[in-house]
């Protein structure tokens, strides 16, 4: 699987809450930032993401683009959904990542939220 189809792999196993797969894609100490913030271990990305499936609903992935880089991959794209008050999510998401040994080690992930820009 080369980085794009890991990158692939990920987000789709993360928009259905699969967490086996997320793990099996990444490595044991792989290590998670949001807008640089403090470093995530994958079982609190996971905790994270799983919250983010149950108090959003239709939550998807949408115009997407991905690139292989030298050390992994980077892909932009919106994550859209509707909050549990019924107004809209609608977040910008750029999220770069480093693949060691075919397996996704560092992730660092920007969000701007479009509904308060």
């Amino acid at each position: 699987m080369n980085n794009t189809e890991l990158a692939k792999a990920l987000f789709e196993a993360l928009a259905v809450g699969d967490v086996d797969t997320v793990r099996s894609l990444c490595t044991p100490d792989c290590q998670a930032r949001q807008n640089n913030g403090p470093a995530m271990d994958l079982e609190a990305l996971l905790s994270l993401a799983q919250s983010a499936l149950r108090g959003i609903k239709d939550f998807r992935y949408e115009d997407i683009v991905r690139s292989e880089t030298e050390s992994g991959f980077v892909e932009e794209h919106s994550a859209r959904g509707t909050l549990p008050d019924g107004s809209e999510l609608d977040l910008a998401v750029c999220v770069v990542a480093d693949v060691r040994d075919g397996a996704i080690s560092d992730i660092r992930e920007y969000v701007a939220n479009r509904n308060t820009a």
